[in-house]
């Protein structure tokens, strides 16, 4: 144990050993992949054939070196472990992705963000080193230079098509006990972007400083910006995991104060507002619906049974209801291109609300430009809104299935944004590659995984099986 940092009681060499000959289980020409049933996808996937990977022993903290203020994860360990390890020294994760049971092997090959990220960019950013099965069955050390560069360049948005992480090392910040947010509303998208412009290049609003910021838009003339400053000291506390439902403070209340914690996970109680598509916002509802499972896994799980079964969409017919089509994305968009785009989305889709959470790559500690990642080529230096939209919309006068968000791909392209891959995607082959790094990922690809035993990125993101 090196001095200063806490290890925690992992066996992580035995854990890689069983992983390791679970690979070597697979039958030769088989196509290799997870034994893992829970997920934060959207995307449709098909049944295993085979056994897969044993991740069973790949989901804790390995350790916390609270004066390197880093910490070495394994790559199922999710979020909320994460934190309950390193909130007790004073420390979160630079960007801290909304729904606990993300992981951080997931959030780094499947991107994440959240309010940080317009100061500290995506998860991937804050990683220093990981260690990677690849497909040929092989762990190597990737870091941002060395043998080992292309792969750490373009696993981040590679969704398990280069490998899968074991091991990461990464950056912590220092946090105080409490949130402070401030909830300014915008009658103006124009003047909202703006001010997410203003903020992100000073650090602060109206003379007090922003440690993270993020929003809702209601409508567009209906919009809020929360402002999160980090403090020691806070007059009263909310409690958003009760009968309060957090986003419906946003217009209800200007200042307001959160733990730490309950900050980090203001929005996975509720699944940021989709939790009303289960009842858990009626307030009889809510009452009896035990707290503990007022949590995002659960609602994803509620969601995966009804695809499966499809009852609320059989009562839908026998009630002469149209079929609907899912509408679940998440697109990053130019800051000068936002507000047109959320006009064109309120006029079109006809969603809300919208989540609203601005980045910009992370820029480097000393000289040079910030980093470019090929797989998700956000440009540096370019400030960018994440828009959110979780739903279903009606699929009514002779349109099908998908039109919808092919609509959203094509609006996208032409804002000059990106699209994240965790749910449904129709790109063809051709404008995948030019917007997704296709080259690049052929390159990777043909270095680790040679023989091709895991799912190719097109074949993971749009292709149907």
């Amino acid at each position: 144990m090196r001095a200063g940092r806490v290890d925690h009681a992992v066996d992580h060499d035995g854990a890689v050993d069983l992983l390791r000959r679970s690979y070597a289980a697979v039958p030769a020409g088989e196509t290799v992949r997870l034994a893992k049933r829970t997920s934060n996808l959207f995307r449709p996937r098909s049944a295993p054939s085979v056994p897969g990977l044993d991740v069973s022993g790949l989901g804790g903290v390995i350790g916390v070196d609270p004066v390197a203020r880093t910490a070495d994860v394994q790559g199922m360990c999710t979020y909320e472990r994460l934190v309950a390890a390193t909130l007790p020294h004073g420390l979160m994760p630079l960007v801290v992705p909304q729904l606990r049971t993300i992981t951080l092997g997931g959030a780094v090959t499947g991107l994440g963000i959240e309010s940080t990220s317009f100061r500290h960019g995506l998860p991937h950013e804050s990683v220093l080193e990981l260690d990677v099965l690849t497909g040929a069955g092989e762990i190597v050390t990737a870091r941002p230079d060395g043998e080992h560069a292309d792969l750490f360049a373009a696993f981040p948005n590679s969704l398990g098509s280069l490998g899968y992480a074991t091991r990461l090392r990464i950056e912590l910040a220092p946090v105080r006990r409490y949130v402070a947010l401030r909830n300014v509303r915008f009658t103006d998208l124009d003047a909202l972007t703006s001010a997410i412009g203003e903020v992100t290049a000073t650090g602060s609003w109206a003379g007090e400083p922003v440690d993270a910021m993020d929003g809702v838009m209601f409508s567009p003339g209906e919009a809020y910006l929360v402002l999160a400053t980090f403090t020691d000291d806070a007059p009263q506390v909310s409690d958003y995991t009760g009968q309060g439902i957090y986003y419906r403070s946003l217009p209800r209340r200007t200042r307001d104060w959160l733990t730490t914690h309950d900050y980090l996970w203001r929005w996975d109680t509720d699944w940021f507002w989709c939790s009303a598509a289960f009842g858990a916002q009626h307030p009889v509802v809510r009452r009896l619906w035990p707290a503990r499972l007022r949590r995002s896994d659960v609602y994803h799980r509620l969601v995966r049974l009804e695809h499966r079964h499809q009852v609320a969409a059989r009562i839908d017919r026998l009630r002469g209801q149209p079929a609907r089509e899912r509408v679940v994305q998440d697109v990053e968009i130019p800051l000068e291109g936002t507000a047109g785009f959320l006009r064109w989305f309120a006029r079109e889709v006809r969603m809300s609300p919208v989540w609203l959470c601005p980045l910009r790559l992370r820029e480097p500690a000393g000289p040079g430009s910030a980093r470019a990642w090929p797989l998700y080529p956000l440009r540096p230096g370019q400030n960018y809104v994440n828009i959110g939209f979780w739903g279903t919309v009606p699929i009514t006068g002779g349109a099908a299935d998908g039109d919808v968000n092919r609509l959203v791909e094509r609006a996208v392209s032409d804002a000059g944004g990106h699209k994240s891959l965790y749910s449904d995607a129709y790109y063809d082959r051709e404008a995948f590659d030019r917007l997704y790094g296709g080259d690049t990922w052929r390159a990777v690809k043909d270095r680790y995984d040679p023989d091709h035993r895991l799912t190719g990125l097109y074949e993971k993101a749009v292709a149907r099986k």
